[in-house]
């Protein structure tokens, strides 16, 4: 879609541009579950986590500690942020059980997806560090495009903790509500490779790729799709 130079010069200001090393904002701290909306519903903070050596499906997990994982059951409500956000950098590093499936959402409507694809050769949006396909809800759930694949298959093999680091641009809006720039991903490594880089994003991803797109909002992180642990999870808003 066309967008003005000026609007141009802002992504790139903004891309370069960052936070002071203490102004990262710590969604994974057992003692402020306040940063997210809404009832803490079945996720649990542990000291260790692994693959479930007898159920390699599920996860296990002992103490108390700052590792976020969905419960026992591998499912829990999705937890999203009660602050919401325009340019970001994020930090996380996830674990997933064999065959799991998660994902981190920008606005919560854009999707870097989180999946056990180790060792996957076709790569698509579907794949982990993959930006997820648009998808309709019916006749039944299905995707409508392969989403945008990752330039490499960066995965770890199910149980080992993996890093994602990942900068995010919000659309820009205008002030009658209309977008004029789209939101992007300018740098996202998986494991210390590069997965995007300048990744223009035409709409959000998911079943929400017709929502309006709005100029800030939460980050989310998905937990109702399989055994999934966070930690070290963090976000700073870029400076423009």
């Amino acid at each position: 879609m066309p967008r003005s130079l000026a609007f141009l010069a802002v992504f790139a200001a903004a891309s370069l541009a960052h936070a002071d090393d203490s102004d990262w904002i710590n969604l994974s701290n057992p003692k402020e579950t306040s940063v997210w909306k809404g009832k803490f519903e079945g996720w649990v903070f542990t000291e260790s986590v692994t693959q479930n050596e007898k159920s390699p499906k599920a996860l296990a997990f002992t103490g108390e500690g700052a590792i976020l994982v969905n419960g026992e059951k591998g499912r829990a409500k999705d937890l999203v942020s009660v602050k919401s956000f325009t340019d970001v950098e994020l930090h996380a590093e996830f674990l997933i059980a064999k065959g799991s499936n998660s994902g981190i959402k920008f606005h919560a409507v854009y999707e870097i997806q989180i999946l056990d694809s180790f060792g996957a050769k076709e790569l698509s949006g579907d794949s982990c560090g993959g930006i997820y396909p648009r998808a309709e809800l019916k006749p039944k759930y299905h995707h409508i495009d392969k989403g945008i694949a990752p330039k490499v298959n960066a995965a770890k093999p199910a149980g080992e903790w993996q890093t994602l680091d990942a900068t995010f641009l919000s659309p820009r809006i205008d002030k009658d509500g209309k977008k004029i720039a789209n939101a992007k991903i300018v740098k996202a490594t998986l494991n210390g490779q590069l997965i995007h880089e300048d990744q223009e994003l035409l709409t959000p991803t998911g079943s929400n790729w017709t929502k309006k797109e709005v100029a800030e909002g939460p980050i989310l992180l998905q937990g109702d799709h399989g055994p999934v642990a966070f930690r070290n999870v963090k976000v700073r808003e870029l400076k423009k």
